[in-house]
């Protein structure tokens, strides 16, 4: 006979503490012509957190990667249905101007892809767009401010006017981040940010990552299962269009709910 009794029993089915989600998708689909890349895709990614996707290539985080900035508008064959909100607001609302939306989320590509400009107009370039400086001054202090933020500020000081795309591929990889964060967004997406880098320059962008979670949103896509667990609060795997699991980082990678996630975790596919 067993004594338990249902308050016993009852906090194990309590569910984890809700987090403010900045991010809600729900029932996302996307189509590439007549090919159904994500499928019924729903997730709440937290504000200030990192949130990493992964899973095999070809399994949809990318693609999902890119609706939450509406990259995939700019693929005439893309189809995108469900609803994706920031803050509550739906971002393919037809009235929503989609330059405002893309300086709020930020992306930096698995590629360094500086403007073959100097590393000053590199950086200064969106706050000038967006009218955030008022003169010189402001924007001087906005390029050093975005610099420092990215950690790369005390190396490259002494030639602000030389060009971006002399710097190495970790360093060209942090000014794409102080681009991007220069016109202060909320979220930042990164798709595969390190992959093109060598094992000390992911590293640095791997601690820069850690100190701009506590001021940005931040939704990273990684072929690389240790980064996900060195970087990340959160973890959702995708396989084959679909998200089969989200959760913390450390619930994913020591008790997944899906046999999916323990097998790709564990390299039985991959």
């Amino acid at each position: 006979m067993s004594f338990a009794s249902p308050m016993i029993q009852e906090p194990a089915s309590v569910p984890e503490p809700a987090v403010a989600a900045k991010v809600a998708a729900r029932n996302v689909n996307v189509h590439y012509a007549e090919k159904h890349a994500l499928k019924d895709v729903s997730v709440d990614i937290p504000a200030r957190a990192v949130t990493s996707f992964i899973g095999p290539s070809g399994c949809g985080k990318s693609t999902f990667l890119r609706c939450i900035n509406r990259m995939n508008d700019t693929i005439p064959i893309c189809r995108v249905t469900g609803e994706i909100t920031i803050d509550g607001k739906d971002i393919y609302d037809s009235r929503l101007d989609v330059v405002l939306l893309r300086a709020r989320v930020g992306m930096v590509f698995q590629k360094p892809n500086p403007f073959p400009k100097s590393i000053y107009e590199n950086v200064a370039y969106g706050p000038r767009l967006h009218g955030m400086a008022r003169n010189k001054t402001e924007l001087d202090e906005i390029v050093v401010n975005s610099l420092k933020r990215a950690s790369l500020f005390e190396e490259v000081k002494d030639r602000l006017q030389e060009s971006g795309t002399g710097l190495s591929g970790g360093q060209q990889q942090r000014l794409c981040i102080a681009r991007a964060i220069a016109v202060s967004p909320e979220v930042i997406l990164m798709d595969e940010p390190c992959s093109a880098l060598d094992p000390i320059a992911t590293a640095k962008i791997e601690e820069l990552i850690d100190e701009l979670r506590s001021n940005f949103t931040i939704v990273i896509v990684t072929h690389s299962m240790q980064q996900a667990a060195r970087v990340s609060q959160r973890t959702a795997f995708f396989h084959l269009g679909s998200l089969v699991e989200e959760g913390s980082t450390e619930q994913i990678f020591t008790n997944p709910k899906d046999k999916r996630t323990q097998d790709y975790i564990t390299g039985r596919f991959g």
